[in-house]
This record gives C-alpha cells, structure tokens and sequence, in this order.
C-alpha cells in the first residue's frame, strides 16, 4: 500500500490550498480514508474523513472551510482548504485506516499558513 500526499505549502491567512492523495495497492473504492494533520507540539488530529459511499465528515476547526472529495477513478482523495488560519499551520497526512489489520500512512505535506 502506497500513498503519497502533495499540494502543501505557504500561503497567506484567508488564503486557499488543495491538497492530494494519491493511494496504490488497495482497493481504493472500497475503502475510507482521512486525513490526519500535526501541528509542532500537539498530538496528530483528524481532519477530514469521507467514506466509500462519498459521507464525509470534518473535525469541528475546519467545518464550513475544509472540503474533502474522493475520485475512485483516478484513486485520489483530495482535501479543498479554504479560508486558511494560521493554527491550521502543521503536517497533513492522509491514511488508509483498518486495512488488512493495521492503518497506512503518506509522508505527509507541510502546510503553513502566515498571518
């Protein structure tokens, strides 16, 4: 199982980032993914979840500004940001979970937002 996270980086408080997770070896249609974000100090903490049907679900700091979508086609699950704060500043990192009896992690992308 192989994921890889792209789409991070700099930009300005109000500002918008995209975020993709490219996932290979699992059934990608049939499966949940999220994603997980850490912040320098702080515990890792779950952003967005979206279901194989596409029921998606956000941690209460990002409802309304974060969208979460899923392409079965192209096995991507993207994360839309919008209205960026800089406490959304940290490491995001999309999972597999409960695959096979264990979770898959990316490498994660940086994101950080200035104020």
């Amino acid at each position: 199982v192989q994921l890889q996270a792209s789409g991070g980086g700099l930009v300005q408080a109000g500002g918008s980032l995209r975020l993709s997770c490219a996932v290979r070896g699992i059934n990608f249609g049939i499966n949940t993914i999220d994603w997980y974000r850490q912040a320098p100090g702080k515990q890792r903490e779950m952003v967005a979840v979206i279901t194989s049907g596409g029921t998606a679900n956000y941690a209460d700091s990002v409802r309304g500004r974060f969208t979460i979508s899923r392409d079965n086609v192209k096995r991507t699950v993207l994360l839309q940001m919008d209205s960026l704060k800089p406490e959304d500043t940290a490491v995001y990192y999309c999972r597999v979970p409960n695959f096979r009896g264990r979770d898959y992690w990316g490498p994660g992308t940086q994101v950080t937002v200035s104020s």
